[in-house]
C-alpha cells in the first residue's frame, strides 16, 4: 500500500500533482475525452484511469454518470429536465389501474327454475306479461318481498338467516344505509295457482318520501301498482301520497298487507283483534281511494281478490283464494273459489248445519276469516315459537310437512321461515291478484297512451301503440337511467310501446323539448346491446317486442331525464311522451363548488347528471336526497373534493292587497303606455293551476265556465284570461281588464304576445329577491298602443310590461312566502312531549297527535318551515334517545311573518331574529347571496311620470329611492 496516496486520516488523495494549470487542462481533456467516448457508460469511468495514466482524478462537478438528454433523444427533441421530484413518495410513479365499482352484480347468469329461452319466448306474448310497480311507505317490506320471489325462482340464491338478502338494493350505498334509493327492475317468470306461467316485470321502488321521483318513473312504465302496507303501522304518510299518485296516473291499484307476523309475534293481538286491524287498514285505503278517484268501481277487498296478505320475512303470502286452495288440496272436493268468497266479513260457519251464515250461530263463534285463516296461522306460528321439541313434529306430520333432523335444530326464525315456506308454497296468491286485477300491456296500452302520449290516439301510430303491436313502428318510452358498474356511462331503461327494438339498429331519440314544429331536441343514435334487467344480473337479448321493459345501451348521450325512442325515418308524425309529473316539489338547495377551482369543469361534467342553475345549485326534496346526490357527485361522477354551502330554500313572492294605485309605464320610445294593478288570487286557485285542474290550453268558453262556477269570476274577466305565468302551469294569472270603449282591442291584440312574455319574465324573477312570484293576478286596466307596427315591437313592449308587473306588485303590499314541510313523527307515548319541544324550537306546530290503533306508538302530524327543518331529524333523535322516527315532505307555501320592505328593522349579524323580522332577514340575505344590491329600489321600476303621479297622490313612500 502506497502511503503517499492517502492523508493521515486514511482518505485517498492521489499522487502529487505538478501544478494547478495542469489540473485545469486535465479537467478539460477529460471532458473532451468523455464527449468522444459517447458509448462509454458510467461503468467505464474506472477504466479511464487505467487507460490514460495521469488522469485519475475527475472533479466532482465534472463527473459524468449519465449521457445527456440530447445524446439519448437526439438533437431534434425538446426535453425538459425537472430539478427536483415534486411527486410525493406516497404516490406510485405508475399507478395500478383502479376499477371503480358501485353496484353489486352477479358475475355469471344464476340458475333459474325456468329456462332463459322460455322467458324470452314469453316476451312475445303480451297477454302473459304484467308490468307492476311495488310501492309503499318506508320499510313496509317491498324489497324483502322481491327477495322471496327471487328465492323461489333462483334455487341457488338464498338469504343468510341472520340478514336480509336485499337483492334489489344493488348500490353499495343502499346496502350501507339499509334503504332503497333507486328504483330497481326485476323480471321473473311466476306461476299462478293453476300452474300457468306469467312474465312479471316488477319495479321495486324506494319507500322514503324524498325519493318519490323514483316511484313516478316506475309508475310511468307500469300498468298497475301493488301497494305495500305494514300490518302493524297501517296507512302512513307515504302510503297516502302513493295512493293519490297511482290514482292520478290512472293505474290499477292492488294492496298487499305485509308483515302480518308482527300482529301475532310482536303486538300479540288475539285473532279477532288482528282481523279488525286488517279490516281497518282495508277500509282506510278505500276511504283514501274514494277521496282521490272519480271511479266508483275502484274498491279494494280481499273478496274481490285485490288484497293479499303476506309476511316477507317468513315467506308467507296468500289471498283468500290461495288459502282456500290449500284447504281444497288437503281435503279434496271443495270448490275453492266459492269457499274463498265466504272467508271475509261478517260470515260465520255453523258446524252443526255445515253452512255459512250471516248471523253468529253461538255467542262464541268466530268469523270465518278468523276461524279458517288466522287461527291456523296463529297455531303454526305458536307451535314453532313455543313447543319446538314436543308437539311440533306431530303437527308437521299432520300438515304433511317433512323436515330433516338437522332442519329441526335450526334457530326459531329460520325454522319458522322454512315451515311457512313449505306450508304456503310459492306466492301464487300474489300472482293471481296481479293477473286478475292488473291489465296486461295489451289491455292497458290504450289508457296508458291516452294519459301519457302528447300526440293523438287516433293516428295509425296511436292505434299501433294501443294494440301493443310488435310489428308496428317502433315507439319506446324511457324513464330511468342506470349507470354501469363503474359509473362511466348510462343505460336507458324504458318500455317498448309498439314495434320491436333490435340490438344494433339506428334509432331517433326525442328529448323532452321535442315538438313537431321544433325538432332541435332529437338525435340519431345506434342502439348497442339490449338486456332484460333482473336487479343484479342482465339477460342479454337481441330484440325486445312491444309490451316489455328493456335496458338499452348506447343511447344515453342525448337523454337528460325521459325520452322517446322511435324509427330514424319513416315515423315522422311521432310525438313525445309527456315528461314525468312528480308529486313533490324540490325546495331545498345547496350551492356547490370544488375545493380546487381548476376542477370546476370536472364537477360540472358530473352535474350534467344532476341539475343546474346560476351558482352551481343542486335542488332536492330533502336532506337524505341531497346527501345521496352529493355522494354520487363526489364518488361516482367527478371524484373530487367538493365544498357545500349551508342549505337554503327557495322562496316565493306574493302580494296580500290590491295595488294602492294604478301603475303605468311608458316604452322607451314614449309611444306606448301600459297600466296594470296586482291583487292576490282566490284561495286554492294557484294549486288548481299547478295540478292542471285548469289548463290555459282549454277553449275560451270552457276556461270561462271553470272560473265562473268555481271561483265566482264575472263573465268578462273569466273570458279575458290571457295567460298563466311564469309558464303554462304557473300560479299567476294575467287578465285583460280593458274596455273596448277605451282601448283599441285590435291594437292591444297585436302586442298580446309581447305583454304575455313580459309578464312571464316578470313572474319568473320577482323584484324582492329574484324568486318566483306566486298567487298574484295582474290586471291590464289601460293600454295606449302605437299605430305603426314599427313602434310596438317586442323590444319596446316586453321590458315595459315587465316593469309594470314589478311596480304593480310593489304597490300591493308585497310579502315573501316560504315552503312548509308536513312532518309525520312516530314515537312511543312517553316521547310525545319531547317531539313538541323540538318542533316549537323550529317554528313548527302540531296539527294532530293520536295513538296508532293496536300498537304502543303515537303518530304526531305537524308543519315545520323548510328553512328550519335542517337537522330536525337528528335533533329529534337526540331528544328522544332515538325512539322517534320522522319523515317530512313539502306541503304548501306560507307567508313569512313581517314586511320585507320595512327599513326600520335592523338585522344584527349572528343573532336569531324575532318573528316579525324574518321576512326582512330572508330577503336581505337571499339578495346578498345572489349578489344583488341590499335593498329593493323603486326608482328602478318606476318611470319619472309615475313617480310624479305618486308624489301628487302623496303616497307615503318608505321605499329607498
Amino acid at each position: 500500500m502506497d502511503t503517499d496516496l492517502y492523508d493521515e486520516f486514511g482518505n485517498y488523495i492521489g499522487p502529487e500533482l505538478d501544478s494547478d494549470e495542469d489540473d485545469d487542462e486535465l479537467g478539460r481533456e477529460t471532458k473532451d475525452l468523455d464527449e468522444m467516448d459517447d458509448d462509454d457508460d458510467d461503468d467505464d469511468v474506472g477504466d479511464h484511469d487505467e487507460d490514460h495514466p495521469g488522469m485519475e482524478v475527475v472533479l466532482h462537478e465534472d463527473k459524468k454518470y449519465y449521457p445527456t438528454a440530447e445524446e439519448v433523444y437526439g438533437p431534434e427533441v425538446e426535453t425538459i429536465v425537472q430539478e427536483e421530484d415534486t411527486q410525493p413518495l406516497t404516490e406510485p410513479i405508475i399507478k395500478p389501474v383502479k376499477t371503480k365499482k358501485f353496484t353489486l352484480m352477479e358475475q355469471t347468469l344464476p340458475v333459474t327454475v325456468y329456462e332463459m329461452d322460455f322467458l324470452a319466448d314469453l316476451m312475445d306474448n303480451s297477454e302473459l306479461i304484467r308490468n307492476v310497480t311495488l310501492c309503499g311507505h318506508l320499510h313496509h317490506g317491498k324489497t324483502c318481498f322481491v327477495d322471496c320471489l327471487i328465492e323461489q325462482t333462483h334455487p341457488e340464491i338464498r338469504k343468510r338467516y341472520d340478514q336480509d338478502l336485499c337483492y334489489t338494493d344493488i348500490l353499495f350505498t343502499e346496502q350501507e344505509r339499509g334503504v332503497g334509493i333507486k328504483s330497481t327492475p326485476v323480471t321473473v317468470v311466476l306461476p299462478d295457482t293453476k300452474g300457468k306461467s306469467y312474465l312479471f316485470n316488477i319495479m321495486d321502488t324506494p319507500g322514503h318520501v324524498n325519493f318519490s321521483d323514483e316511484v313516478t318513473a316506475g309508475l310511468r312504465i307500469s300498468d298497475g301498482v301493488v301497494l305495500f302496507i305494514d300490518a302493524a303501522e297501517g296507512v302512513m304518510l307515504n302510503t297516502e301520497r302513493l295512493i293519490k299518485h297511482a290514482v292520478q296516473e290512472r293505474l290499477a291499484v292492488t294492496v298487499c298487507i305485509n308483515k302480518i307476523d308482527r300482529l301475532i309475534l310482536e303486538l300479540k293481538l288475539p285473532p279477532t283483534d288482528a282481523y279488525y286491524k286488517l279490516r281497518h287498514i282495508v277500509d282506510e285505503v278505500n276511504g283514501l281511494i274514494s277521496m282521490y278517484s272519480t271511479d266508483e268501481n275502484l274498491i279494494l277487498s280481499p273478496l274481490l281478490g285485490n288484497v293479499c296478505f303476506s309476511s316477507s320475512q317468513y315467506s308467507i303470502c296468500f289471498t283468500l283464494g290461495s288459502f282456500a286452495k290449500i284447504y281444497a288440496d288437503t281435503f279434496g272436493d271443495i270448490n275453492y273459489q266459492e269457499f274463498a268468497k265466504r272467508l271475509w266479513g261478517d260470515i260465520y260457519f255453523n258446524p252443526k248445519t255445515r253452512k255459512f251464515t250471516k248471523k253468529a250461530p253461538t255467542s262464541s263463534s268466530q268469523r270465518s276469516f278468523v276461524e279458517f285463516i288466522l287461527e291456523p296461522l296463529y297455531k303454526i306460528l305458536a307451535q314453532v315459537v313455543g313447543d319446538v321439541d314436543t308437539s311440533l313434529p306431530r303437527t308437521l306430520d299432520e300438515l304433511g310437512i317433512h323436515l330433516t333432523k338437522e332442519e329441526l335444530k335450526l334457530n326459531i326464525r329460520p325454522l319458522l321461515r322454512l315451515v311457512c315456506k313449505k306450508f304456503f308454497g310459492e306466492f301464487t296468491g300474489f300472482v293471481d291478484m296481479c293477473v286478475q286485477h292488473i291489465p296486461s300491456p295489451k289491455v292497458g296500452a290504450k289508457p296508458k297512451i291516452e294519459h301519457t302520449y302528447t300526440g293523438g290516439v287516433d293516428s295509425d301510430l296511436g292505434e299501433a301503440m294501443s294494440d301493443c303491436d310488435p310489428d308496428g313502428p317502433l315507439m319506446c318510452h324511457t324513464t330511468k337511467m342506470y349507470s354501469t358498474d363503474d359509473g362511466v356511462q348510462f343505460h336507458a331503461f324504458g318500455r317498448v310501446l309498439s314495434g320491436t327494438i333490435h340490438a344494433g339498429q339506428p334509432v331517433k331519440v326525442l328529448g323532452e323539448n321535442y315538438t313537431l314544429e321544433d325538432e332541435e331536441d332529437s338525435q340519431i343514435c345506434t342502439v348497442g346491446r339490449l338486456w332484460i334487467s333482473v336487479a343484479r344480473y342482465h339477460i342479454e337479448v337481441n330484440r325486445v317486442p312491444a309490451g316489455n321493459w328493456v335496458l338499452i345501451e348506447g343511447v344515453d348521450q342525448p337523454i337528460v331525464k325521459t325520452a322517446t325512442i322511435t324509427e330514424p325515418r319513416g315515423n315522422e308524425e311521432a310525438q313525445i311522451f309527456r315528461p314525468l309529473k312528480f308529486n313533490t316539489t324540490s325546495v331545498i338547495k345547496i350551492a356547490v363548488e370544488p375545493v380546487n377551482p381548476s376542477e370546476l369543469p370536472k364537477m360540472l361534467d358530473g352535474l350534467r347528471k344532476v341539475e343546474e342553475s346560476g351558482e352551481h345549485v343542486i335542488l332536492g326534496t330533502g336532506e337524505l336526497y341531497l346527501d345521496c346526490v352529493m355522494h354520487d357527485l363526489r364518488k361516482m361522477y367527478s371524484e373530487i373534493d367538493i365544498k357545500v354551502a349551508d342549505p337554503v330554500v327557495t322562496f316565493c313572492e306574493t302580494v296580500v292587497e290590491t295595488s294602492s294605485l294604478k301603475c303605468f309605464a311608458e316604452t322607451p320610445n314614449k309611444k306606448n303606455k301600459i297600466t296594470m294593478i296586482a291583487e292576490p288570487l282566490e284561495k286554492g286557485l294557484a294549486e288548481d293551476i299547478e295540478n292542471e285542474v285548469v289548463q290555459i290550453t282549454w277553449n275560451r268558453k270552457k276556461l270561462g265556465e271553470f272560473f265562473q262556477t268555481k271561483y265566482d269570476w264575472d263573465l268578462l274577466a273569466a273570458r279575458s284570461i290571457w295567460a298563466f305565468g311564469p309558464d303554462a302551469t304557473g300560479p299567476n294569472i294575467l287578465v285583460d281588464d280593458t274596455l273596448p270603449s277605451e282601448v283599441d282591442k285590435a291594437l292591444l291584440g297585436s302586442v298580446k304576445d309581447s305583454i304575455v312574455q313580459g309578464f312571464q319574465w316578470g313572474t319568473r324573477e320577482g323584484p324582492l329577491c329574484d324568486e318566483l312570484i306566486r298567487n298574484v293576478k295582474f290586471k291590464i286596466l289601460d293600454a295606449v298602443v302605437a299605430q305603426e307596427p314599427l313602434h310596438r315591437g317586442g323590444g319596446q313592449i316586453i321590458p315595459t310590461a315587465r316593469r309594470v308587473v314589478y311596480s304593480a306588485f310593489l304597490m300591493a303590499t308585497p310579502r315573501l312566502m316560504e315552503p312548509y314541510y308536513f312532518v309525520e313523527v312516530q314515537a312511543p307515548a312517553d316521547c310525545v312531549s319531547a317531539v313538541y319541544t323540538v318542533l316549537a324550537r323550529r317554528r313548527g306546530h302540531v296539527t294532530q297527535d293520536a295513538p296508532i290503533p293496536g300498537s304502543p306508538l303515537y303518530t304526531i302530524k305537524a308543519f315545520i318551515p323548510a328553512i328550519d327543518s335542517f337537522g330536525f331529524e337528528t335533533d329529534l333523535r337526540t331528544h328522544t334517545q332515538g325512539q322517534a322516527f320522522s319523515l317530512s315532505v313539502f306541503h304548501h307555501w306560507q307567508i313569512v311573518p313581517g314586511d320585507p320592505l320595512d327599513k326600520s328593522i335592523v338585522i344584527r349579524p349572528l343573532e336569531p331574529q324575532p318573528a316579525p323580522h324574518l321576512a326582512r332577514e330572508f330577503m336581505i340575505k337571499t339578495r346578498r347571496r345572489k349578489g344583488l344590491s341590499e335593498d329593493v329600489s323603486i326608482s328602478k321600476f318606476f318611470d319619472d311620470p309615475m313617480l310624479l303621479e305618486l308624489a301628487k297622490q302623496d303616497v307615503v313612500l318608505n321605499y329607498p329611492m
